[in-house]
C-alpha cells in the first residue's frame, strides 16, 4: 500500500509561487538571466578589457551587481579563447544591474563615457572583442545613450570624438568563473600575502 504525503496549504502556495515565478519580476532583452526584480534595471557596456571595466563600474554608487561576459556575436556559448580569436564576433562586456532610485541610466552612461577613454577605436589587431559599445535593452535606453554620447562630445571632455557604438542588446553569455571580479580577487590575494603574520 502506498503512503500518502500530506502537504500543508502554506507549502502548496509556496511551491505554486516558485513554479509560476514572481509577478514583480520583468523580462530583460539580451540578459544572461531572463528576469530581473522590477525595481532594478540593467545595462550592458563594453570598452577594452572587461576586467578593468568591471572594476570601474562596480564602484559607482547605485550599482548592485556586475557580471563580465560576451555579447554581440554569432556563436552560441563562446569561450574566452574563442572570443579572443576574433572569429565569433563577440565583444567582452559587462552586464550591470543597478538601482534607478540611486543611479539613473543617464548618470551611469555619463560615468562610463568619462571615467574611461571612449575615443579609442579597437583596431584589427585588437579586434571587435575590445570595442567600446553601449548595448541598449529598450528604446528609452537607446535614446538616452544617444543624448549622453552627444553631450560628452559637446563638452570637450576628450580631445577626440566619442566612438562608442550604440547597438541593440543581444544574448549575453557570462564569462568563465575565473574572469568574474578578477581584479578585486587578485588585489585581495596580494593584500593577504602582504599582511604581517
Amino acid at each position: 500500500m502506498r503512503s500518502l504525503v500530506r502537504m500543508s496549504p502554506i507549502a502548496a502556495v509556496l511551491i505554486a509561487a516558485l513554479a509560476i515565478g514572481s509577478p514583480s519580476e520583468k523580462p530583460i532583452a539580451g540578459a544572461a538571466t531572463t528576469r530581473l526584480p522590477a525595481h532594478y534595471e540593467m545595462a550592458t557596456l563594453s570598452g577594452g578589457c572587461f576586467w578593468t571595466l568591471q572594476e570601474t563600474l562596480r564602484n559607482i554608487p547605485g550599482v548592485i551587481k556586475t557580471t563580465v561576459g560576451y555579447t554581440g556575436g554569432t556563436v552560441p556559448n563562446p569561450t574566452y579563447e574563442m572570443v579572443a580569436s576574433g572569429k565569433t564576433g563577440h565583444t567582452e562586456a559587462v552586464e550591470v544591474i543597478f538601482d534607478p532610485a540611486k543611479l539613473s541610466y543617464e548618470r551611469l552612461l555619463t560615468d562610463f563615457l568619462t571615467l574611461r577613454n571612449p575615443t579609442w577605436r579597437a583596431t584589427d589587431s585588437i579586434g571587435r572583442s575590445h570595442r567600446s559599445a553601449i548595448f541598449y535593452h529598450n528604446e528609452e535606453q537607446r535614446q538616452i545613450a544617444g543624448r549622453v554620447k552627444e553631450k560628452i562630445n559637446q563638452s570637450g571632455k576628450w580631445n577626440a570624438p566619442v566612438v562608442t557604438d550604440i547597438t541593440p542588446a543581444t544574448k549575453f553569455y557570462p564569462a568563465e568563473a575565473y574572469h568574474q571580479n578578477y581584479l578585486q580577487r587578485i588585489f585581495a590575494a596580494r593584500t593577504c600575502r602582504m599582511a604581517p603574520n
